[in-house]
């Protein structure tokens, strides 16, 4: 008797830890799925289906952004630039995609997919146009900047995107949106890719079309992944999509980890140049070196150097001074100098200084 009344008392520890761990596993796939009400998913889908809209007010914004952005592009002011982000019509369908693409809702999907590529394809012809009306021969560093993304790019695509998407679903912090627009830019890239091609140079508008391809995949890809967590798609549904974006974003990590460690060599590269025009050549000792921007897009790389200097820099100490810089970093550069003249001016009657 006692016997059985220990194994009853046993048993009914055991269902009850059971129902524990069960209880504690349920707990658990809520916290990191919590599934919302139909009425809840269906507002922000007719939401996202709205913000998707190729209406005309999208049009509109697409066509000042894109001009607002090439034309600071092409005046090299940040302000302006910063401007045309503000505005930020491509983020929308954007995320109207990717919520379509996570829930297999083919209508949403389609609607965002078509509205970022006309709203892609009118910017870039837009762009493209003004830059030849322009006919601007050197571009600034605001439109180089943008033509070698890396993996520091794709990192802000996703911390941005995922803002923008939580932002969506959590009226209070909608203030942020212009915050991220600015973190992530759309309008720009696409805008020098028309740049680009108005002056034949395929290299600056590939490097600017992988910068567009990174932040529309970041975003989309982070976008997915905040919904997915806030309970707005069950994994299963939401598998195939995710994959996909998880795929395209994966072959993009090849050139920009390429450019980042491009980026680390011409950093320190930079640094041993400024060493050595300032400390290991006698012939510019006296030069004040001011700043210092490299093209890497041609080759040899292209150093434009802002000094100020007294004396006359000669083509001849130029030359001479490139072939040091090549035997001493391994590379050759073309070096341009920018120079400033300092002179001492004085009143005529004035007592000059003994040396």
């Amino acid at each position: 008797m006692k016997f059985r009344t220990l194994l009853a008392r046993f048993r009914g520890r055991l269902s009850s830890q059971s129902q524990v761990r069960l209880a504690g596993a349920a707990a658990g796939r809520r916290l990191i799925s919590n599934p919302v009400e139909a009425t809840e998913l269906q507002r922000l889908r007719l939401d996202l289906l709205e913000e998707s809209q190729m209406d005309f007010t999208y049009l509109v914004l697409i066509v000042g952004s894109c001009i607002i952005a090439t034309l600071g592009l092409l005046s090299n002011s940040v302000a302006v630039i910063i401007g045309a982000m503000l505005v930020a019509p491509l983020m929308l369908p954007i995320r109207g995609m990717a919520f379509g693409a996570l829930g297999a809702d083919i209508p949403l999907f389609r609607q965002g997919l078509i509205s970022v590529l006309v709203g892609t394809l009118i910017a870039f012809g837009l762009s493209w146009f003004l830059g030849v009306v322009a006919g601007i021969s050197v571009f600034g560093s605001e439109i180089l900047a943008r033509s070698q993304p890396n993996l520091l790019d794709l990192g802000i695509a996703i911390a941005a995107g995922g803002i923008s998407g939580y932002a969506k679903i959590q009226p209070k912090i909608s203030g942020s949106l212009a915050g991220t627009a600015i973190a992530v830019a759309l309008m720009p890239p696409v805008c020098v890719i028309g740049l680009g091609l108005s002056h034949g140079d395929k290299l600056l508008s590939l490097g600017a079309l992988l910068l567009y391809m990174t932040n529309l995949l970041g975003i989309a890809l982070s976008c997915m992944v905040t919904f997915l967590l806030a309970g707005y798609a069950p994994l299963a549904q939401a598998r195939g999509g995710l994959m996909l974006a998880t795929a395209l974003t994966g072959l993009l990590l090849i050139p920009l980890g390429v450019s980042f460690i491009d980026l680390v060599q011409q950093s320190r590269l930079q640094a041993s140049l400024k060493n050595a025009l300032v400390r290991q050549t006698v012939t510019f000792q006296r030069v004040e070196l001011v700043n210092t921007e490299t093209n890497w897009l041609v080759n040899p790389p292209e150093v434009r150097l802002s000094v100020r200097s007294q004396e006359e820099i000669t083509p001849k100490q130029v030359k001479l001074l490139e072939e040091f810089i090549g035997q001493s970093m391994g590379q050759p550069f073309t070096l341009i100098f920018e120079v400033s003249q300092v002179g001492v001016v004085r009143r005529d009657d004035a007592i000059p200084l003994q040396p």
